[in-house]
Parts: C-alpha cells; sequence; structure tokens
C-alpha cells in the first residue's frame, strides 16, 4: 500500500480472507453455525475504520520520522494491516455486546444482533422465550469475535520481532482491560448516579469518556501502530498527548449524535441516547446549568424506553436552551486545538502529522 485511501480496502481483504478461514471451522460443526459466521460477516462489512485509520498512521509516523524509508515490506504492510483488523474485529465483538446491554434495538440502520437472533427463533417456532435466546446468542457472538480478535493479532505479531510483539501485545491487553472498565463505569453511572454528589457528575461522566472511548477509539490504536513501528518513548507520548484529547472530542461528538442525530447518518434513531438514560458529559452539563423542577423532569424522562417523539423534542429543547450544546462544542473544538498541538514539534514523519491532523477534523465534524 503506497497511499491511505487504499487502507479500507486492504482492511476488508484482510478480515474477509481472516473470516473465511473461521468460517470453515465452524462449518465443521454444521449448518446451525450459519449464522454465526454471517452475522460476522455482516457486523464486519461496515463501520467507518477510524480505529483502522489511526493505527495505520501511528505507525506511518514512526516509520517515516527518519525522512524517507521507501516502500514497506510485504510483512511489514501486512503487520500493521492484520493490526488494524483485529482492532475492527474487536470493535464489532464490543458493539454486540453493548447493543445488549443498552438494550439497543439497531446498529448502522439495521437489527443489531440481539434482534437478528430473536428473528431465527421466532420464525422457526422454537421453544421458550425469543428474547432470551436472542441476547445469550449474541453474547456467545460477541465472545467468539473477541476470541477472533486476539487470534488475527497473533497472526500480526508473528511477522516482527519478539521485543516488539512483547510491547504490542501489552498495549492491546491494557487496552482491552480499560474499555471494559470503562462499559462497566457507563453501566453503574446509569444506575448509581442518585447516590453520587450532584458535584462530581460530570467528572465522573467524563471518567466513562475516557476509559469507554476516548482511549480505546483514538489513542491506543496510535500507539499499538506506533509500538508496531518500533516507537520510542517520546515519540508514544506525542501520539498519546494527540490522542486521548481527541478521543474525548470524538466521544462528546458521538453523545451529541447519540441526543439530535439524523438516523439515515448515524444508524439509531434520533434520541437513543435518552432512551437509554445515558450519564453524558452532555447530560452532567444540562442538570448544572437548568433549575430543579426542569432537572427532576429531566431525571424522570431520562431512561425510559417508551418515551414518545414529543418528549423526545422536549428533552431536546431543554438541553439545546440549556447551553450544554454550545458548551460541548466549546468543550470539543478546545480538546481539538489541544489534541493539534501536541502535534507541533513531534517526533513524527510530516504527512503523518497532516494525515493526523485532517482526522482530527473527520472524527470530529458537525453532522447533526
Amino acid at each position: 500500500m503506497t497511499e491511505s485511501r487504499n487502507l479500507a480496502e486492504l482492511v476488508n481483504d484482510r478480515i474477509d480472507e481472516f473470516l473465511e478461514s473461521r468460517a470453515s471451522i465452524l462449518a465443521h460443526l454444521g449448518d446451525d453455525l450459519l449464522p454465526f459466521s454471517a452475522f460476522s460477516r455482516e457486523f464486519l462489512s461496515g463501520g467507518k475504520r477510524f480505529r483502522a485509520s489511526f493505527s495505520y498512521w501511528g505507525w506511518q509516523s514512526v516509520r517515516s520520522a527518519a525522512g524517507d524509508v521507501g516502500q514497506p515490506t510485504s510483512d511489514e504492510l501486512r503487520a500493521v494491516v492484520t493490526l488494524a483488523a483485529s482492532l475492527e474485529i474487536f470493535h464489532a465483538a464490543a458493539l454486540v455486546h453493548d447493543d445488549i446491554i443498552d438494550n439497543s434495538d439497531t446498529r448502522r440502520g439495521a437489527p443489531a444482533a440481539h434482534r437478528r437472533f430473536e428473528k431465527l427463533h421466532t420464525d422457526g417456532g422454537w421453544d421458550g422465550d425469543g428474547d432470551d435466546y436472542g441476547r445469550a446468542s449474541a453474547i456467545l457472538l460477541g465472545d467468539l469475535l473477541l476470541g477472533w480478535s486476539d487470534e488475527i493479532l497473533d497472526e500480526a505479531l508473528a511477522l516482527v520481532d519478539r521485543e516488539t510483539s512483547i510491547r504490542v501485545r501489552a498495549e492491546f491487553m491494557r487496552m482491552r482491560t480499560e474499555v471494559t472498565a470503562g462499559q462497566y463505569l457507563d453501566i453503574l453511572e446509569e444506575r448509581a448516579w442518585r447516590s453520587r454528589p450532584e458535584s462530581e457528575h460530570r467528572e465522573r461522566a467524563q471518567r466513562v469518556v475516557v476509559f469507554k472511548s476516548a482511549k480505546y477509539s483514538i489513542e491506543a490504536p496510535l500507539a499499538l501502530g506506533a509500538l508496531l513501528a518500533g516507537g520510542s518513548d517520546a515519540q508514544l507520548e506525542a501520539l498519546r498527548s494527540f490522542g486521548l484529547p481527541l478521543g474525548v472530542a470524538f466521544q462528546l461528538r458521538d453523545d451529541l449524535l447519540g441526543v439530535f442525530g439524523d438516523e439515515k447518518v448515524t444508524g439509531k434513531p434520533s434520541g437513543d441516547d435518552l432512551r437509554e438514560g445515558k450519564r453524558t458529559v452532555l447530560i452532567a452539563l444540562t442538570r448544572e446549568a437548568v433549575p430543579a423542577p426542569t432537572k427532576n423532569l429531566i431525571d424522570e424522562l431520562l431512561g425510559d424506553p417508551a418515551l414518545e417523539p414529543e418528549q423526545i423534542a422536549s428533552l431536546q429543547a431543554t438541553i439545546t436552551e440549556s447551553g450544554a450544546v454550545d458548551r460541548s462544542e466549546e468543550i470539543i473544538a478546545e480538546n481539538v486545538r489541544v489534541a493539534r498541538a501536541a502535534l507541533d514539534a513531534a517526533p513524527l514523519g510530516a504527512e503523518a502529522i497532516e494525515r493526523l491532523s485532517e482526522l482530527a477534523e473527520t472524527v470530529t465534524r458537525r453532522n447533526y
């Protein structure tokens, strides 16, 4: 690969190659496993491939830092593409589990995994409860994808030296631990927020942003790519200083989309985060700015899965009128500024710095 525009195609091909190898294993167990193969392919066929892009440019930023190093060898290219594929498979596993936890019916404009399995149950006229079957099956699909992300990572690490392999593996395991912990913190905040002091709500929501999304979506992919290229401590520090604030901005933008986003763009119903009861930074900012009666109304409605469209519209208006949207936009802009500033004089390749700056704009662009 000579240009980043080919990255998504290469990652898609690598994922397809890997899934084909695993589909043959499932096929030996019989036709009953066909949905696992089919749903895996469907969930991995879409997405923006942001994590793949950040891992690639983390790798390229280190590789090109010393100047013109020429085209990568076939093994070097396969290693970084395979690493990128492992991140995308890990992300798919996280989404499958996240949709179960959040009781989300859709993903990217199509039924979530547990709803697909539920339909199999319904269409087959099988015994028991379809919802229970769908959730149990989707948990197993997520587990399978999680295991596969580890297996394909091993294929990437087999192409590099032992020291590099150890460093990349350690970063991947840290990412996996942190995002799982971040998911738990998200669940905790939805249920335990009343027991926490009001003064802590925004700080606790910010902690969820960092560990559930920011580090795993941008900082860790950058670091993994840089480590695969043998990055120095200084290079890793520069990329982390760029990746973390950008990851925060990315998630704050996602939180705005979760409340105001167009279903045609997000693939989820507008206001979905309100029905799920997400205690985001946006909600914390809103509650800080409104009088007690309005705050009580927010708390009464937030998390009701049966919210009517007019109730969604009312909550959206309250959030906007409180100034929380404008404040979120200011925080996003400031985090993007801090991220870009971290690239100034960073010991990284010039082209990679330019591409990373472009990615910063892409992942935080306003589109709701």
